[in-house]
């Protein structure tokens, strides 16, 4: 207990508090510019178990801000290297590395062995997945989220009755409203600072140490450091758009319905398909391979689209594809603003990613 005798002697906390801590399961949601810090300070304030999901690998962009990463761990999954790190320094925490996304199928699995949640992700599909499937499940919810200069915290489902995400964001943005970081930038102090409060407020939870961000939201501003709060009412009906069941739960398409980004991996929108008039259309040029041969696909290659509006205007929703889903992004970006149609996506990854459905059958 000697590397604790520090915060041990805090006659707030005390080893009272520290058996606590020490007994304490918490899952961090992305271990990202938020979870980096929020699992550093949880395996420091000798946090017992600590489980990280996150399905990305670590690339160069992200070691200006992601604290646990170098050089050595471009290309290797998150979720494991954090671990790594994390026990090399700290071999009496117990770190579960999950090298792959929370998803509505694995998170109503991994819940029920966490006390809490940190949300380190940084898409609104996930944050409101994320918060529905904790309000289900009756587990705390320490939220953080950054936007260029500012950073936001809650302590979101509480106990029963009290705020949540729906209760800040009551309705999932339109498609391109907000942009993320790597569209509108990030300092990367910022995810570190917000990302270290989200791991104070998780201790506080569990040891009990003050007053939480219950039914209140805090904001930070980088630029002059300016701090102010807003109180935050649940309301009936938001709870109304929350899943009531695990089977809704698990039915529902979160990466269609807060669809921010004009990105849909090959998965969700596979799922979406039956349930509204889509097409998807191969948008690479005749010669390119492999091919996908299916009733549900249109080969339309980019020079011909604009003479096709009438045919895609009549599908409720357009995926384009293409090799690598490098053009279909770009693409479908000019095609919602010159057709104002928001219902135009781009499959991430193109035909050549491991979830298309010329590799993998679904």
């Amino acid at each position: 207990m000697e590397r604790f005798e520090r915060q041990i002697s805090l006659a707030e906390l005390g080893a009272a508090g520290q058996q606590k801590l020490r007994s304490a399961r918490i899952l961090v949601a992305g271990a990202g510019g938020l979870g980096c810090p929020a699992i550093l300070y949880l395996a420091a304030a000798g946090a017992g178990t600590i489980g990280v999901a996150d399905g990305d690998r670590v690339s160069v962009s992200n070691l200006n801000r992601q604290i646990l990463y170098g050089q050595d761990d471009i290309g290797r999954f998150k979720a494991s290297a954090a671990a790594r790190f994390i026990n090399e320094r700290y071999p009496d925490v117990r770190v579960i590395a999950y090298d792959h996304p929370l998803t509505v199928e694995n998170l109503p699995a991994l819940l029920p062995e966490y006390d809490l949640v940190i949300d380190g992700t940084d898409n609104f599909a996930a944050r409101y997945m994320i918060n529905d499937a904790t309000a289900l499940f009756h587990k705390p919810l320490v939220y953080g989220a950054v936007y260029k200069l500012e950073g936001q915290l809650a302590l979101f489902n509480a106990h029963e009755g009290s705020a949540n995400y729906r209760d800040l964001y009551p309705e999932m943005p339109a498609p391109g409203e907000i942009p993320n970081c790597a569209e509108s930038g990030v300092l990367g102090v910022l995810p570190g600072i917000i990302g270290t409060m989200q791991a104070a407020e998780a201790i506080k939870w569990i040891t009990g140490i003050g007053q939480c961000l219950i039914n209140r939201v805090l904001f930070y501003n980088l630029k002059d450091h300016s701090v102010y709060e807003t109180t935050l009412s649940p309301q009936a009906g938001n709870r109304l758009k929350q899943p009531f069941t695990l089977k809704v739960f698990q039915e529902t398409n979160y990466e269609m319905a807060c669809a921010t980004e004009l990105n849909v991996g090959w998965k969700a929108a596979i799922q979406a398909a039956p349930r509204t008039p889509a097409i998807f259309v191969d948008i690479r040029e005749p010669e390119e391979m492999p091919r996908w041969n299916d009733s549900r696909c249109l080969e339309i290659p980019i020079p011909h689209l604009l003479r096709q509006k009438d045919v895609l205007m009549q599908a409720e929703t357009v995926f384009l594809f293409c090799q690598h889903g490098l053009r279909s992004q770009m693409i479908a970006g000019e095609l919602r603003k010159i057709w104002n149609k928001v219902g135009i996506y781009s499959v991430k990854g193109g035909i050549a990613h491991p979830t298309s459905p010329v590799i993998t059958r679904y």
